[in-house]
């Protein structure tokens, strides 16, 4: 007993004593530091080089898509080429040539009766198009942002469809503080005019901070005259009388408010929250004649923003209803979750008269750097060319070729009910926008 005692005594002695010996402690503690960085240090090392090597994979990836995805609208390489062989080679890029650019906005009037439309496309003539190379003739902007010009930021404050004109169209861009706008005009076909430039804000979008758009669609008054009468005949000397011109007036006034307007376009649902849109207004003229002797009116429509061919679905139903073709209500039912066949008015026409950022003057347009958008001084030049270039583009194609009188002769094979023949876009989940919602003034 006392030996078993002793002997468990003396066991627990050495382990004590071997627990509180700092030195091996302290030995096999460092150890165990010393191993444990050498592991973390290892680790860190492979992290880095697997960071390393995924940022170069991104990167080679990020350069191939933007190799893809940019529109080479001048390969260089190939121009200089040619160039080597007719004995001329492109100077190279000096820095002191460098040129300080700022954000401006442009006032811009162009009739589109012989282009495909504002915007810029591969093989097609748009008004963009010209513009650019006489913005790059004049070296407005660079090389580089002639091929990609969201390098120069530029941004128009609305899309023009084929055939479709602007009176005071506005895009915003960046630009030399020095410009020589009648050189530049020098530069541009007749029907392309650029009239006015304005400092703007760093932050300016000429489509973003345009807070309402108005536009205008002139015909010849026939196009009211009723269902049963003979039109052909009528073309040149009809007169409109003024209880029509009162229906008018009072059909168009139907579309004022904020309306669900899916039936006004094409691939969007009732339930597309981009379909609501908001009328401030549209109204009519009075008559008057064209030098060719044909009665016209100007229709005006202002609202915050508009879908592809909205405005053109809009007259095209008004003129149905006045002639006698429907009633109003075809136009009621049209503004529910109902599809119904409706017919569009030709873009002949159609004209962007105004952009409008009373906003942006409010805030900027005092401020004593600025000028507010309004192109007061402008406004004598804009006119003179919508007579001279739009107007009398739309009197003289309307005589000769007759579009709208062929177009009413069609309008018997709407139906003005409901679609049968295709199945109504997918509403977008989540309440969301479709995609290609943001359309606004896709006209």
């Amino acid at each position: 007993m006392f030996l078993s005692r002793l002997i468990n005594n003396y066991t627990k002695a050495v382990r004590l004593k071997t627990l509180c010996n700092p030195w091996n402690r302290h030995k096999s503690f460092a150890a165990a530091m010393s191993e444990a960085l050498d592991k973390l240090e290892l680790e860190n090392q492979a992290r880095k080089e697997a960071k390393k090597s995924d940022d170069e994979a991104v990167k080679e990836t990020n350069r191939i898509k933007r190799t893809l995805k940019r529109k080479k609208w001048v390969d260089w390489k190939e121009q200089d080429e040619k160039d080597a062989a007719s004995g001329v080679k492109r100077a190279p890029f000096d820095p002191a040539e460098r040129i300080k650019r700022k954000k401006s906005a442009i006032l811009l009037s162009y009739c589109g009766a012989n282009y495909y439309g504002m915007q810029r496309n591969p093989g097609m003539q748009t008004i963009e198009e010209e513009l650019f190379k006489a913005m790059l003739k004049h070296k407005w902007i660079t090389e580089d942002s002639f091929e990609q010009v969201q390098i120069a930021c530029f941004q128009r404050a609305a899309r023009t469809d084929k055939g479709v004109s602007a009176a005071r169209q506005v895009c915003s861009v960046k630009l030399p503080e020095e410009l020589d706008l009648e050189a530049f005009n020098a530069d541009l076909p007749e029907q392309i005019r650029l009239f006015g430039v304005e400092r703007v804000t760093k932050g300016f979008n000429a489509k973003d901070q345009c807070n309402a758009r108005t536009y205008t669609y002139t015909l010849p008054t026939m196009s009211f005259a009723s269902c049963e009468e003979k039109v052909e005949d009528l073309h040149d000397t009809f007169r409109i009388s003024p209880e029509l011109l009162e229906k008018v007036k009072e059909t168009l006034k139907l579309y004022e408010g904020t309306k669900n307007f899916h039936n006004f376009t094409s691939k969007k649902s009732f339930l597309d929250p981009s379909s609501k849109r908001f009328i401030m207004s549209f109204t009519s003229s009075e008559p008057f004649q064209s030098p060719q002797g044909i009665e016209f009116v100007t229709l005006k429509v202002k609202g915050q923003s508009f879908m592809l061919h909205q405005i053109r679905k809009m007259v095209g139903l008004a003129i149905a209803i006045v002639r006698g073709n429907t009633t109003t209500t075809s136009l009621e039912r049209a503004l529910t979750e109902e599809r119904l066949d409706l017919p569009m008015a030709p873009g002949l026409g159609l004209v962007l008269d105004t952009v409008h950022y009373e906003r942006y003057n409010d805030r900027y347009g005092k401020d004593g750097i600025h000028n507010p958008l309004t192109w007061q001084a402008q406004e004598a030049q804009v006119q003179d060319f919508i007579e001279r270039e739009i107007f009398s583009q739309i009197y003289k194609t309307e005589a000769e070729q007759r579009n709208m009188l062929d177009w009413i002769g069609s309008l018997h094979y709407h139906s003005y009910d409901t679609r049968k023949d295709d199945a109504p876009p997918p509403a977008p989940a989540d309440g969301k926008k479709s995609k290609g919602a943001d359309d606004d003034n896709d006209e």
